[in-house]
């Protein structure tokens, strides 16, 4: 039997090559958009692809279904009720694929989507019971999917429970469950492990969503967990459902005279280097989104209209059409070349660059102390934000910086604050791109940082039931060793 994992690492996606050597026949569920490693193993195994599995019309990336029918002939297979407009064969629970000795097996699991589908595997040379089921995007490793791209969110959780229930906890529990994504996606929970598999048995006694046995509990949980959704989902998923996509992104190299005069005309010229180089020297209004770090693709297609050009700025050209590569995973294609030879073509010419200053926790603490005129800008998550906050701090998630925020000075000096320094990068450089003149990026730590110093934080009190008023802020003493 072949049974091998792919993952696309910069969205936490898991994708499966299965099939049997034997046979020489295989399948790929849940295809990413680059398919060469696919077309690699099955070269090296000696295996024709012959079927594609899709577990639902992703939201979060674009699928590699298109190419790969192109490349291999495979049939696409998809559950009727994803409706895709391409052609397919539809199937419906309890559908059967042999693939030699090996049957793949639907279990129909709305919730996540309607169509929503998870994957038996049975090796009949071994045995009749299932030994592994691809989850999809209804059962992660430590956490389930969410439950709002699709339909209204306390139908989707009311889904997700039923099937978790009456289809996946019913399996052995030595059942091996191989997820559709890893921690770090934005299709589940913040519970979501790193870890590429698990067990039926193990997720039953120790994620602590699957330990809600009441479905109102379950449902009130899984909404009040939500994070913010991907982005551009809708027009991902529309991408997804068809017309197949066979071809990718393509960019072309660009001097620095070119690259100024996109940007007159209106490009976001995107910067894709480490935060250290582009707070170093960086193009003026560029924004920064490195690649060397997960998450490219989501916080692009946040921040980047989908009408307006790009234009990429790596270390090197193989930067940027890496970048291009994870750009065509979210749907983004217009791209109107990247900067050939990296910043360094650009400084060779003497061009104007920017700079954005560093500053660590225990700076901030300094300065906070002692300068009045110094504004902190708070650029995680709501979640994060109502733990616990810099007394006195403003607060825009990251991917909301369309502008300046209301009631931030672009006079006045200003640091931007995650809970790494990750995010607060991506902040600084829209600060900068918006109009700020005196951006400090925070390093090497951020607002949990502050707590375990033992400096003080505030969060909101509960709301009242009385009155309209925004609610009281209560400063808390964090315990320095959490």
């Amino acid at each position: 039997m072949i049974f091998r994992q792919i993952t696309q690492d910069d969205l936490g996606c898991a994708s499966y090559l299965i099939g049997d050597e034997k046979a020489g026949v295989a399948a790929v569920v849940d295809p990413k958009l680059e398919i060469n490693e696919y077309l690699r193993l099955a070269r090296y195994l000696g295996v024709s692809i012959e079927h594609i599995l899709e577990t639902h019309n992703h939201a979060d990336h674009v699928s590699g279904h298109g190419r790969l029918a192109a490349a291999t002939g495979a049939s696409i297979h998809i559950h009727r009720d994803a409706k895709p407009d391409y052609d397919h064969e539809p199937f419906d629970d309890g559908w059967e694929l042999e693939l030699g000795g090996v049957r793949v097996r639907a279990l129909h699991t709305p919730g996540h989507r309607p169509e929503h589908t998870a994957f038996a595997l049975i090796d009949s040379r071994r045995g009749e019971e299932p030994w592994a089921v691809l989850t999809g995007d209804t059962l992660f490793v430590g956490d389930v999917a969410r439950p709002d791209l699709a339909i209204d969110k306390e139908d989707g959780a009311r889904g997700i429970y039923q099937s978790l229930h009456a289809k996946l906890l019913s399996l052995d529990e030595r059942t091996e469950l191989w997820p559709g994504h890893l921690g770090g996606s934005l299709c589940g929970g913040p519970g979501m492990d790193l870890k590429v598999s698990s067990t039926i048995g193990y997720e039953r006694d120790h994620n602590p969503t699957l330990a809600i046995d009441d479905e109102d509990r379950f449902v009130e949980q899984a909404i009040r967990k939500l994070g913010p959704q991907p982005p551009n989902f809708q027009n991902i998923v529309a991408i997804n459902r068809g017309p197949l996509v066979t071809a990718t992104a393509d960019a072309h190299p660009l001097t620095p005279r070119q690259v100024e005069q996109k940007r007159s005309e209106g490009a976001l010229i995107v910067d894709v280097r480490t935060e250290l180089q582009f707070d170093d020297a960086h193009i003026p209004g560029a924004i920064l989104i490195t690649i060397l770090r997960a998450g490219f693709g989501s916080k692009l297609a946040w921040l980047a209209d989908p009408d307006q050009a790009i234009v990429l700025v790596g270390r090197d050209d193989e930067d940027a059409q890496e970048a291009v590569a994870l750009a065509g995973s979210v749907g983004i294609t217009n791209i109107a070349g990247y900067l050939a030879g990296g910043l360094t073509t650009w400084r060779e010419e003497k061009r104007d660059v920017q700079r954005a200053a560093r500053i660590t926790v225990p700076e901030l603490h300094e300065r906070y102390e002692r300068d009045d005129e110094l504004q902190i800008l708070d650029v995680r998550e709501q979640s994060e934000w109502d733990a616990g906050h810099i007394p006195g701090s403003l607060f825009t998630p990251y991917h909301d910086l369309h502008e300046l925020p209301a009631g931030l000075d672009a006079q006045r000096p200003v640091a931007a604050i995650c809970g790494s320094g990750q995010r607060s990068a991506v902040a600084a450089s829209l600060l900068q791109r918006h109009g700020a003149h005196d951006v400090l990026h925070v390093v090497d730590g951020g607002v949990p940082t502050w707590g375990r110093r033992g400096w003080p934080l505030e969060q909101p009190q509960p709301q009242q039931d009385s009155g309209d008023q925004a609610p009281d802020r209560e400063r808390i003493s964090p315990d320095p060793t959490a």
